[in-house]
C-alpha cells in the first residue's frame, strides 16, 4: 500500500530538532493510497501545498506542472500530470475552473484533520463555522485578519447595510454575495407541480351522457 510521507518539524529536545512523519495510511484518506501511485500522491500533496500557501485558495495548472518536475518519488511528464489532475477532479478530490485548482468539499471534509495537522501553522479556520478556511474573505485589519467562508459571509452579513468584522468591528470592505440557494431537483419540481395543479374533472362516459339526454 502506498503512503504519502510528509516530514514535519517537531518539538526541540535541546540537542536536536525531531521530525515526525505523517503517514497517509494513518489518516482518513487511506483509500487514496490504493487508487494512486506514490508519485501521484506526492503530486497531490504538492498541489495542496500550493493551494494552502495561496491567498485565494487555488493553484494554477502551470504551477502544478512545474511541481511535477521536482517529485522525489518519480517525475511525471506533462501529459501524465494532466491525466492525474483529471482523475483527482473526477474522483472529487479537487475542483477545476479556468485552469485553477482548489480542494473540493469532499477533500476538505474527509481530510480536515490531516490538513489541520500538516498545515497547522498556515491554515486558518472560518470565524463563523470554525471549519478549515481556504476560499474565503479575510478581514483587512492587520491586527485581526480573520477569515470567513464565502457562504458564511453571505449568511452573516445578510441585510446589513454597514457590515462590520465580527471580531474587530472594522468595516468589512468585501462584496457581500447573495445567499446560495441550491436549485430544486427534478423530482422536487415535479412533486411541487402536481401539488399546485388543480384536479381535472373526470369526463363522463358515453352511456352516462346518453342517459342524461334522454331524461
Amino acid at each position: 500500500m502506498g503512503s504519502l510521507m510528509v516530514p514535519r518539524q517537531g518539538l526541540s529536545t535541546g540537542i536536536a530538532v525531531r521530525h515526525t512523519v505523517v503517514n497517509m495510511a494513518e489518516t482518513d484518506v487511506t483509500r487514496m493510497s490504493t487508487d494512486y501511485a506514490d508519485n501521484e500522491l506526492e503530486l497531490f500533496r504538492k498541489t495542496m501545498d500550493l493551494i494552502v500557501d495561496s491567498d485565494n485558495g487555488t493553484a494554477s495548472s502551470t504551477d502544478i506542472l512545474n511541481c511535477a518536475d521536482s517529485l522525489q518519488t518519480k517525475k511525471l511528464k506533462k501529459r501524465e500530470t494532466e491525466h492525474v489532475l483529471n482523475r483527482l477532479v473526477q474522483d472529487k478530490w479537487l475542483n477545476e475552473k479556468n485552469g485553477d485548482y482548489s480542494l473540493s468539499t469532499r477533500c476538505i471534509m474527509e481530510m480536515e484533520q490531516y490538513i489541520r495537522l500538516l498545515y497547522q501553522d498556515q491554515v486558518k479556520v472560518c470565524h463563523i463555522c470554525h471549519n478549515v478556511a481556504l476560499q474565503c474573505q479575510m478581514c483587512e485589519n492587520p491586527t485581526c485578519g480573520i477569515k470567513i467562508h464565502t457562504p458564511c459571509v453571505a449568511r452573516y452579513f445578510k441585510g446589513r447595510t454597514d457590515p462590520r468584522c465580527p471580531a474587530c468591528e472594522d468595516f468589512w470592505p468585501h462584496e457581500i454575495p447573495d445567499v446560495y440557494r441550491p436549485l430544486p431537483s427534478q423530482s422536487e419540481t415535479q412533486s411541487a407541480a402536481k401539488e399546485n395543479t388543480a384536479p381535472t374533472p373526470t369526463p363522463r362516459s358515453t352511456a352516462q351522457t346518453r342517459r342524461t339526454k334522454r331524461s
